[in-house]
């Protein structure tokens, strides 16, 4: 007599189970395959960015001249960088230059990209873009050289303030206690103008053209269709601007350095500036990482509420 083998039933769920274990397996390959890909990029960043960080938290809560021993002192160093009217004024004076590589360039910006907008595509327009984009290929330690050649006293605005007859106006604009500071923020606005009027060209051009037609038909004239179609339309791009001229301004060395070294006296010091200074001439370590400390969470203040505002979804 023959036996037969009958095969045991699957529980629809113990099969349901299996087939979703076996659904689950190539894509957790996929991730770990992915995550082999981002490694190198992520121990980069680690290396050059979250380990220099972390490095100066840690030197910013001891008094360190960089060679010795260094003492502990807790949080003394940022304390020093709050109530130290000299340390506040160098952040203030960031502050200021906010105004000057921000909202200059952005406004300008604006301006700059909306009449452009309007003309029509041939050589004008492209040597206008090329000249406002000009700066930000120069490196901007020549762009400090030049501008200090045209600020000195002999230079090219002060010769041109005689040639219309203000001739009393001239004066050594990056030596005076009253211009310093103005005059170096202009070069600022100067290198920042042609990137933002580029950014905002490529907005402009991404906004859907019936909405202009739209506007256009319903009697709108030209500022109500800026401020009601362009603008609206920006938003990303507004944001994208203002974020990058704001940490150009709260991390501005290049320029200042090269012009005025912070000075006459501390009128243009900047903290970019300050951090160098206190860390490979004073020897104070320790209060230059509470500055960068400092520097980095203000930068961060200042941008993420920006980006917030500027990067949601629409409704």
């Amino acid at each position: 007599m023959t036996s037969s083998t009958v095969a045991a039933p699957v529980s629809p769920l113990v099969d349901g189970a299996g087939a979703a274990a076996r659904r689950q397996r190539p894509g957790g390959r996929r991730r770990w395959g992915q995550l082999v890909w981002v490694a190198p990029a992520l121990a980069v960043y680690a290396f050059f960015v979250l380990r220099p960080l972390i490095t100066s938290v840690q030197y910013s809560l001891y008094d360190w001249n960089g060679i010795g021993v260094a003492t502990f002192v807790g949080g003394a160093n940022y304390v020093e960088v709050f109530t130290d009217p000299e340390q506040l004024g160098i952040i203030g004076n960031a502050v200021v230059l906010v105004v000057f590589f921000t909202v200059i360039p952005v406004g300008l910006g604006l301006l700059a990209a909306a009449l452009m907008h309007g003309l029509p595509s041939g050589s004008f327009t492209t040597v206008s873009r090329s000249v406002l984009f000009i700066p930000q290929v120069i490196p901007l330690v020549a762009a400090g050289i030049v501008w200090d050649w045209v600020y000195s006293t002999n230079g090219i605005a002060n010769q041109l303030l005689s040639a219309v007859g203000l001739g009393g106006l001239a004066r050594p604009w990056l030596a005076d206690f009253d211009t310093a500071l103005p005059a170096v923020g202009l070069i600022g606005s100067w290198v920042q103008l042609g990137l933002c009027t580029l950014l905002l060209l490529t907005g402009i051009a991404k906004i859907d053209p019936s909405l202009y037609e739209a506007a256009r038909l319903d009697g709108a004239n030209r500022l109500q269709v800026f401020r009601h179609v362009t603008l609206p339309g920006l938003r990303r791009e507004i944001g994208v601007c203002v974020t990058v001229t704001m940490i150009a301004a709260l991390a501005s060395f290049d320029i200042v350095y090269i012009t005025t070294q912070g000075g006459p006296g501390n009128q243009t010091m900047v903290p970019g500036v300050e951090i160098y200074r206190l860390a490979f001439s004073e020897r104070e370590v320790g209060q230059a990482s509470a500055m960068a400390v400092v520097l980095m969470v203000l930068v961060l203040v200042a941008i993420l509420p920006v980006q917030r505002l500027t990067q949601r979804s629409d409704q």
